[in-house]
């Protein structure tokens, strides 16, 4: 019987609202005990004094980049970028190649992560290539194992192929999770549209791209009265609209990334691609109606977006492909700007990258429950780091936050019982 002790530990836990110092006891990797003083002199005894356990963080949009670009990332490499960052379940994004349009292609994705260092959920394609052209077979997509719907990478372009979808997941217990965007508004565009585009002379995306497909699937929802949840929010419109969907009780949920809530599209004067995404970095107004946004509520949650390239892809300006990796440095740069500037408690960052979007996806994840396999996180809330890219544990480099100071550390994240990562090894 093997016991690992956690000793001293600020245990916080959003989906209980437990938040003391405290012991945690795993016994075969499940969790015995959580809380108050524990005794078991065979155990292995980590000092967890200062260090924060909580959940395993939950990231709801990722991009493996597995089957097909493999060159970029594979599942066994990104889940080990994952489990660097604390998170011990992910969603991973169907724009593969092949897409993820088939029942094989799940099985093939929920095969392999059988042997990864995180969970790995998957969202299979609504429509078959990401061509807005054919549904899938949506119920067969659920049988394979996938428990999400997505063309994410792209919109879903025809209005009734999406209410037929949003239609359909309910039953099936599944989500949509909508990649927002009206193509040809942004078609072309390399950067946010405003007053730093000009000034570069780059095509611009305006706000009203995410916005039209933002308002496009808020009516769906509220027309056809079932649940669609909003990926990546950037826009200050986009927040408002799902804000006033809420009030009218539209059932919508939604998520930022960390670039949103922290960088704006100033970056792209340096004219590196590394700052290039979907959609791109906004304006300070943007980013901080993202915050309030996060505040108040109209998000639910904070994925990363996690979008690996190759260097040689990312060093033309003008040709690179939208993205950025982010899964190592999300902890830390919650915890660096929104939880040392006082705008969210630690306990309700944990609750917008754990509990809440485990809530959404309906999956057993973002919660310190006892008599099941553990996943946790420790860390070091107020460890500094710079973030260097060459140190990254995925196969890719484009680090939205490289060279930055990041406030916050992982040291050791237990996924399924058994230990992933430990800093320094």
């Amino acid at each position: 019987m093997e016991k690992l002790l956690l000793r001293h530990a600020r245990i916080l836990d959003p989906s209980s609202d437990l938040d003391q110092i405290g012991d945690l006891l795993l016994v075969d990797g499940s969790l015995q005990q959580v809380g108050g003083t524990v005794e078991a002199s065979d155990a292995q005894v980590i000092d967890a004094s200062g260090m924060v356990a909580a959940p395993g963080l939950v990231d709801m949009h990722v991009h493996l980049r597995d089957p097909g670009f493999t060159e970029k990332e594979d599942i066994l490499t990104g889940c080990r970028a994952a489990a660097a960052g604390g998170v011990t379940s992910l969603l991973c994004m169907p724009n593969t190649k092949p897409a993820i349009d088939t029942p094989e292609t799940v099985r093939y994705i929920l095969d392999k992560a059988s042997q990864a260092d995180a969970h790995v959920y998957v969202a299979a394609a609504i429509t078959k290539g990401l061509q807005s052209e054919e549904l899938d077979d949506l119920a067969a997509l659920r049988e394979a194992g996938a428990v999400a719907l997505s063309d994410d990478g792209r919109p879903v372009v025809h209005s009734r192929l999406m209410a037929r979808a949003m239609q359909a997941a309910p039953e099936l217990g599944m989500r949509v999770v909508s990649h927002c965007e009206d193509l040809d508004l942004s078609k072309g565009g390399l950067m946010n549209e405003g007053a730093v585009s000009r000034e570069l002379g780059v095509p611009g995306v305006p706000n009203a791209a995410e916005d039209c497909g933002t308002a496009r699937d808020i009516a769906l929802a509220e027309a056809y009265q079932v649940p669609i949840h909003i990926c990546h929010v950037s826009s200050r419109t986009s927040v408002a609209m799902i804000r006033d969907a809420k009030r009218r009780g539209v059932q919508v949920t939604a998520e930022t990334a960390p670039h949103y809530f922290s960088l704006t599209d100033a970056l792209l004067r340096a004219r590196d691609a590394d700052f290039r995404m979907s959609p791109p970095l906004r304006t300070e107004a943007d980013r901080l109606a993202v915050i309030e946004g996060l505040r108040d509520g109209t998000i639910d949650a904070i994925a990363t977006d996690h979008a690996p390239h190759t260097p040689q892809e990312k060093a033309d300006f003008s040709k690179a492909p939208n993205g950025s990796i982010g899964m190592e440095t999300s902890l830390a740069a919650g915890i660096t700007y929104l939880v040392k500037p006082g705008l969210l408690t630690l306990r309700e960052l944990l609750r917008l990258m754990s509990t809440a979007p485990a809530k959404i996806l309906k999956i057993p994840a973002g919660t310190l429950e006892t008599s099941r396999p553990a996943d946790l996180v420790l860390f070091d809330p107020e460890e500094q780091w710079t973030v260097d890219p060459e140190k990254l544990h995925g196969k890719s480099r484009n680090a939205v936050f490289k060279g930055r100071l990041l406030t916050g550390r992982v040291k050791l994240t237990i996924c399924g019982g058994k230990i992933v990562y430990r800093d320094g090894e």
